[in-house]
């Protein structure tokens, strides 16, 4: 894939790298401690603790661990080097390196600093612990005295009562006095072995500090910002490398080439992709915005259409138009064209596409009717900006009778009238069956007829207006049509033996390839900007130019291969089918 393509399938799927940048950099945010509070780590070291000579059996491993890791010894270690809460506690880690061994491990820009955490960290460990050890054997002391005085006692009650007893009395009483002073004799033991322990340490640092240099990296950054700037970057990474995975598995069209390949059709108009606030716009584009880069490119479509559509349609109205009388006589000489436009999808532009072709037709002084027929959902009126009303509806199914100008109705485009939908009830299927009688009238009532339908995969209607019409022109939505769709599309036109224009290519990054510069040499060949005078003048040549076209193809051994209506009917040879087509590529 070439760089620019990359590009291109980045900006399609903005969201996604939207969403995996925020979603890492929430990530980020919640993961990083607030401020400056841990140092790069760039020495780590580690004090080990143990419990002193002959305290084994007292010091359990689990509860010094437990201390160890509370927040009392990290606020002394903070006090003691002034450090904040924050910093200490991001820097150290403690782990039970055996049942008799504590390790603290921490972290630091400077050895030293990184050695005085550690120091701190365990003289306030074996301080606290030890504290808190001498404490608790001090109120064990008091018990085992309290204790002592009560057997004291019992021993004396024991003797006095053995003094005066008689000889069996005191065989009796000596199991009794035995048992008495040998609970005393244990409880001055345990009072002896508290006092030891309360005068000593329960735990100690064993060994010296171990230094190591490790060296610094991002991931150990103190700075918020960094971090956050490192996620930015990885949630980018990770949707841009989703994006173009995406991309490899969607195989809807979206360029000129592979929209050519589906259809087997040429691509006439490429119609760049429209900004949101361009897209609200109700009325066409090549009135609201003249100048406007998609503007221009409809009327390339319709500088395509005239140079190579049929002769009615690219008869010549000169300069200045024509008369209205020449203009019926015109019509009742040679019926107008009628232009269907269709989509295998909704969604494709199909009516934008009609309203802005009609107004580009107007430009060139044609007075162009557009009959919509999408039944189920027709909107060709709030294009043109007039309300909904009877229409093609009512007319097809008999409840209007003959008369067009009671249903035609003027838009607000000068040279464009339109006859809506309509309201019906019945099955739309059911409507098309006088379409023939009502086509044959509206070509006397305008020098082109655009014909709104309904998409060709989802509904009947259009496939079956087909037949009435001169020419065929399919939008297609880029992003909107997948091949097979497309070959669906295909297909069922090939089968009707009706011309077809081509395809109108919708939503492009702009023209690109081999056939978009021979488009642009053409329309400088025609000169002029589209929709002036030089291309009013230029689409009356052909017209004038037809009755020299038999000598000069005579002549001329190498005639041009793009598509020409006008020149296959002054040959009077049969239009070719895309089936036929298709037969003779495989042939």
């Amino acid at each position: 894939m070439e760089p620019a393509n990359h590009f291109t399938v980045l900006r399609r799927y903005w969201r996604l790298l939207a969403g995996c940048t925020a979603a890492a950099l929430l990530v980020g945010f919640l993961l990083t401690p607030a401020g400056d509070a841990v140092d790069t780590a760039k020495w780590q070291c580690k004090a080990a603790i143990t419990p002193v000579a002959g305290s084994g059996d007292v010091v359990k491993a689990d509860q010094v661990l437990s201390y160890a890791q509370g927040s009392e010894v990290a606020n002394a270690a903070a006090k003691k080097l002034n450090l904040p809460m924050a910093s200490v506690t991001g820097r150290r880690t403690v782990t039970a390196a055996g049942t008799q061994m504590l390790v603290f491990a921490t972290t630091g820009p400077t050895q030293q600093s990184c050695m005085d955490l550690a120091g701190a960290l365990a003289n306030a460990t074996v301080d606290g612990y030890s504290a808190e050890t001498q404490k608790s054997a001090d109120e064990q002391i008091k018990r085992a005295q309290e204790q002592l005085k009560t057997q004291q006692a019992q021993i004396d009650d024991l003797q006095r009562a053995a003094s005066k007893a008689s000889g069996a009395d005191q065989a009796r009483l000596k199991p009794q006095l035995d048992a008495a002073t040998n609970e005393l004799t244990e409880t001055l033991k345990r009072i002896t072995t508290l006092r030891s322990t309360s005068q000593t340490d329960a735990i100690q640092q064993w060994g010296s500090i171990d230094a190591k240099e490790t060296g610094g990296s991002l991931l150990s950054s103190p700075s918020r910002g960094l971090r956050l700037t490192l996620a930015v970057v990885l949630g980018l990474a990770l949707g841009v490398v989703a994006a173009l995975m995406l991309s490899r598995m969607d195989t809807r069209l979206r360029g000129r080439n592979s929209t050519e390949e589906a259809f087997n059709l040429p691509v006439i108009g490429e119609i760049p992709l429209l900004s949101r606030r361009l897209r609200r716009t109700r009325e066409p584009l090549v009135v609201a915005r003249p100048s406007d880069p998609g503007a221009e490119a409809y009327r390339s479509l319709r500088s395509t259409l005239l140079l190579t559509g049929p002769a009615s349609l690219s008869a010549q109205f000169g300069e200045g138009g024509i008369s209205q009388a020449e203009r019926v006589s015109r019509r009742l000489a040679e019926p107008s064209p009628v232009i269907l436009v269709m989509s295998g999808r909704s969604g494709d532009g199909r009516t934008t596409t009609v309203a802005n072709l009609a107004a580009a037709l107007a430009e060139t002084g044609r007075e162009v009717l557009v009959l919509d027929c999408d039944f189920r959902s027709p909107q060709a009126h709030v294009h043109f900006g007039i309300s909904d009303g009877p229409g093609m509806a009512e007319l097809l199914s008999g409840e209007q009778l003959p008369n067009l100008d009671d249903l035609i109705r003027r838009t607000n485009v000068d040279g464009v009238r339109l006859i809506t939908g309509g309201n019906t009830n019945a099955y739309p299927a059911a409507l098309v069956l006088r379409a023939g009688e009502v086509l044959r009238r509206a070509r006397r009532h305008a020098d082109v007829v655009l014909i709104d339908s309904s998409p060709l995969l989802h509904a009947n209607d259009a496939y079956d207006l087909v037949q009435h019409a001169d020419a065929v022109l399919v939008t297609v939505m880029a992003g909107n049509v997948k091949p097979e769709q497309a070959d669906r599309v295909s297909e069922l036109l090939s089968r009707t033996g009706v011309p077809v224009a081509g395809v109108a290519l919708l939503g492009t990054d702009g023209p690109s390839g081999r056939r978009a510069r021979e488009a642009v040499r053409v329309v400088t060949t025609v000169g002029g900007r589209a929709g002036g005078p030089a291309a009013a003048a230029a689409t009356a040549a052909p017209a004038a130019a037809q009755p020299a076209a038999g000598a000069r193809a005579a002549e001329d051994p190498d005639p041009p291969t793009g598509p020409s209506w006008a020149r296959r009917r002054a040959a009077e040879t049969p239009a070719e089918t895309t089936m036929q087509l298709r037969l003779n590529e495989d042939l």
